[in-house]
């Protein structure tokens, strides 16, 4: 059987303009699936739908190259999942006094205390797929940059290098990897609920003309966002998301 993921083959840069443009980059070169890149610095760090990333100095920024049909055609819906895990139990790892301050909000942002310290972003170049990851490790924004308040690890004691950060990371997604493959979609839906913010957790949707208002109910087969709302039922496949608790965070970032 094909490995499920070839062995990682880690690379560190002093500084890059962007990890995952970078990755990009070597992708349509031709690179091979396997490749992951860490930059100490960013000077065009990306988030998602188009928002910048701000880099506040000693924090993590990584990003991998996938075989993206590996786990079949139908399966990206899987990936922000497979992901979130491996960032979230990376970080726990690599920081165990935090573990339990840590939360997956939907559908791969990892928050501390509620505020963001962590995102993802998921992109494709033909049938390669690039992971970004982005977290404050030593060091947060300042709120009057990001227009909200976001969290570091050093809150709970000496920040973790990046590198040991990527390589725990690293080593969880090709764990969560074989799971995918071995047990499917589901368990990571459950697993992934066991680390996210709490079933009847308000929430406030928003993107383009959507507006909704609710508590988190769960996830749909597909991995889809359940809201229960005033009206009922609503399953949200993209958004942004508002927790109670917050500021306006978007649903995915690096």
């Amino acid at each position: 059987m094909k490995a499920v993921c070839p062995p990682w083959r880690l690379e560190c840069y002093d500084e890059l303009t962007s990890t995952s443009d970078v990755c990009l980059e070597r992708a349509r070169a031709g690179e091979l699936p396997g490749l992951a890149l860490l930059a100490l610095q960013q000077t065009k760090g990306r988030g998602s739908r188009g928002r910048n990333w701000v880099d506040a100095g000693q924090s993590l920024a990584l990003s991998m190259l996938l075989d993206g049909e590996q786990m079949g055609q139908d399966a990206l819906g899987g990936w922000p999942f497979v992901a979130s895990l491996a960032f979230f139990d990376g970080l726990a790892a690599a920081m165990p006094a935090a573990r339990h301050h840590l939360q997956i909000k939907w559908p791969n942002d990892i928050l501390l205390d509620g505020q963001k310290l962590g995102g993802i972003l998921i992109e494709r170049e033909g049938d390669r797929l690039v992971i970004g990851m982005g977290a404050n490790l030593a060091n947060a924004p300042n709120a009057d940059a990001i227009g909200r308040q976001a969290a570091n690890l050093a809150r709970y004691g000496e920040a973790p290098q990046p590198k040991a950060v990527a390589e725990a990371i690293l080593a969880q997604m090709t764990h969560w990897l074989m799971v995918w493959r071995e047990q499917g979609f589901s368990i990571l839906c459950k697993e992934w609920l066991k680390r996210a913010h709490p079933v009847g957790t308000p929430l406030v949707v928003s993107g383009g003309t959507t507006y909704e208002k609710g508590q988190f109910a769960g996830l749909a087969a597909d991995g889809r966002l359940l809201l229960e709302t005033e009206n009922g039922m609503k399953t949200i496949a993209t958004g942004d998301i508002l927790l109670a608790s917050q500021g306006a965070v978007s649903a995915s970032g690096h």
